[in-house]
């Protein structure tokens, strides 16, 4: 992925599906002036969520993990721009909302490391895996904003 094309995968978790949170969270990636080009409602299945949070297998919380995951509906999220991975982490905050900063979504709205909202992808290898395995490519939209040239001088096509 160049980097003008970077993409990352957002997932508004099932605690914050049912804290009425997606809308927030696509206000914030909007507002930085990210492009969203894939969205869906999803219930993740154990495999898929087995898939997703590979790193963590053999962890004490991996079970209570794919448990909590698989719970309840989610939206799945792909959005496209220069620096989304590093700033759509930002955004999100740390991921123990102890330490996250006010400001970011989970400084502000979680409560628990457990129930922490979101997940963002934390690398270009990490999204492209994440992305492939939440959408087929067909599901992912190619498009052009209006106005882009206002938001990144030297990469307007975005």
């Amino acid at each position: 992925m160049a980097a003008t094309r970077e993409r990352s995968l957002i997932l508004v978790k099932h605690d914050g599906v049912q804290r009425g949170l997606v809308g927030e969270v696509i206000r914030r990636f909007e507002n930085r002036g990210f492009k969203l080009i894939g969205l869906k409602y999803v219930q993740a299945t154990r495999a898929q969520l087995e898939s997703h949070y590979e790193d963590h297998k053999g962890k004490d919380f991996f079970e209570p993990l794919l448990a909590y995951g698989s719970s309840g509906p989610a939206v799945a999220m792909v959005w496209e721009g220069h620096g989304i991975i590093t700033a759509g982490r930002a955004i999100l905050g740390a991921t123990d909302p102890i330490k996250a900063q006010p400001g970011t979504i989970r400084g502000d709205y979680a409560t628990a490391a457990g129930r922490n909202l979101v997940h963002g992808s934390d690398s270009e290898k990490a999204a492209k895996r994440e992305v492939d395995l939440w959408f087929k490519a067909e599901e992912l939209l190619t498009w052009h904003r209006a106005g882009a040239q206002h938001l990144h001088d030297k990469y307007s096509n975005e």
